[in-house]
C-alpha cells in the first residue's frame, strides 16, 4: 500500500500544478489586472507622498517660520492675519496647507492668538480644530480651549473640556491645574459633587503635584458649600 501510494503522489502533484496552470490562464486578465492595480495604487502612494505631501509640507513650515517669530512677540494680530511684506498670516496657512502637520499647528498658534486678544469665541473655535496626540501639547491645547469657554461663561463645556484635557495628560504637571480649574468652575456652578472628585483626583493620584500641597482645603470648603 505505501508503494502505492508513493507511485500516485507524483501524479497527484502533476495534476495540482496542471490545474493551478489551467486557473491562471483562464483567469490571467483578473490576475493581471489586480497585479496591475496593486502597482498603480503603490506608485500613486508614492508619488503623492514624494511629489505633493512633502514639498506642500515644507512649504508650509516656510510659511509659518515667520509667523512663529511674530508670536513670540507678542505680536499677535500680525501673527493671525499677516503682515505687507509676504507673511500670509496663521489663519490663512491653516486653510491654504489643510492637510498638513503645520496646518495643524497653525490652527493652535491662531486659536492662542485669539485668546491673547481677548477674543474667546473665535480662539475656542480654533484651538478644537487642533488635532495632536503629543501628552504635553495636545492637553495643554485642550485645556486652552477650556478657558476659553470659561470666559465665554459656557461653564459646562468649560469643565468638560478641562477634565478631558486632565485625563489626556494623565501626569504630574499638566493634569492638577486642570483639575484644579474644572474644580472651582463645577463649584461656581453648585455641582459640589462633581467639584469634590476633581479635587480629590489630585490629592489621590497626583499628590506630588504643587496642586496638591493644600488641596485638602478646597475639598472641604467644596463639602461645606454641598451642605
Amino acid at each position: 500500500m505505501a508503494d502505492q501510494k508513493n507511485h500516485h503522489a507524483p501524479l497527484d502533484m502533476e495534476e495540482a500544478l496542471s490545474n493551478s496552470e489551467a486557473f491562471i490562464i483562464k483567469h490571467k486578465k483578473t490576475i493581471l489586472g489586480c497585479i496591475a492595480g496593486i502597482i498603480i495604487l503603490v506608485v500613486g502612494i508614492l508619488m503623492y507622498k514624494h511629489l505633493y505631501s512633502e514639498p506642500r509640507e515644507e512649504k508650509a513650515q516656510t510659511a509659518i517660520f515667520k509667523g512663529q517669530q511674530y508670536f513670540e512677540q507678542d505680536a499677535y494680530e500680525i501673527a493671525l492675519n499677516g503682515d505687507s511684506i509676504g507673511y500670509i498670516g496663521f489663519n490663512k496657512i491653516a486653510d491654504q496647507f489643510s492637510g498638513t502637520k503645520t496646518a495643524n499647528l497653525a490652527k493652535a498658534y491662531a486659536g492662542i492668538c485669539y485668546k491673547n486678544l481677548g477674543k474667546y469665541d473665535e480662539a475656542a473655535k480654533a484651538l478644537e480644530g487642533f488635532d495632536g496626540d503629543d501628552q504635553m501639547v495636545a492637553p495643554a491645547i485642550l485645556g486652552a480651549a477650556g478657558n476659553c469657554y470659561a470666559e465665554l461663561g459656557k461653564l459646562d463645556k468649560a469643565s468638560s473640556l478641562l477634565l478631558k484635557a486632565a485625563d489626556k495628560a494623565d501626569n504630574n504637571t499638566l493634569s492638577p491645574i486642570f483639575l484644579m480649574q474644572a474644580g472651582d468652575i463645577l463649584v461656581k456652578q453648585g455641582k459640589y459633587d462633581d467639584a469634590i472628585t476633581a479635587y480629590t483626583k489630585i490629592k489621590d493620584k497626583y499628590f506630588q503635584s504643587y496642586q496638591a500641597m493644600d488641596i485638602d482645603k478646597y475639598i472641604e470648603r467644596a463639602k461645606l458649600l454641598k451642605k
